[in-house]
């Protein structure tokens, strides 16, 4: 089975995909990497993929809404609604200490379930948007992101990019919830 999910690899989004497959009995799923909704809709209107996973809910952040044009140009049939509690972590090259963290990088989603803390812990530090989560991370182990940046990933990211947990758990409430959707051809 194919399944196309909304991020790279080491995001929440593929964590959902392993998920659903855990509990719905799938083995040895091909996961295809899109990052935006809209191509993972257009490859199950194509047919190159059998199943669609992504998020568009988080109970912090609230609706993923830069998804919303997407999911109203395609028609698909939603197979399974589900959740999965979703754990921020401030990631950085390894050796990295705070006091040289200038920026936070990460999507914006994970900006919005993280922005007390940010505002709390990181006042003077330049805050960016990206495209994803684990793309954030890729891109600062491979120095597409400055040294002195600091990301908001899974630990998943994390440890399959080399990066160093400066502070786990920095979702602004402890139980933070996403809902996902899991959606197939109509």
């Amino acid at each position: 089975m194919k399944i196309g999910i909304s991020g790279a690899q080491g995001s929440f989004s593929e964590q959902a995909a392993g998920q659903y497959c855990r509990e719905n009995g799938i083995d040895s799923p091909e996961l295809v990497y899109l990052t935006f909704v809209e191509q993972v809709l257009e490859a199950l209107e194509k047919g190159e993929i059998d199943l669609g996973i992504f998020a568009i809910e988080n109970s912090n952040g609230g609706v993923v809404t830069e998804y919303l044009p997407a999911i109203g140009r395609h028609r698909f049939d939603i197979v399974k609604i589900f959740e999965m509690n979703v754990e921020h972590m401030l990631l950085a090259l390894p050796g990295t200490k705070r006091e040289e963290v200038k920026r936070i990088v990460s999507q914006n989603q994970a900006l919005r379930q993280c922005r007390m803390y940010l505002k709390r812990v990181w006042a003077d530090a330049d805050v960016e948007e990206y495209v994803d989560t684990a793309t954030a991370a890729k891109d600062l182990h491979e120095g597409t992101l400055p040294k002195d940046a600091a990301v908001i990933a899974p630990a998943s990211a994390g440890k399959l990019y080399g990066l160093e947990v400066l502070e786990p758990g920095i979702q602004d409430l402890k139980f933070n919830y996403t809902t996902f959707i899991a959606a197939k051809k109509l």
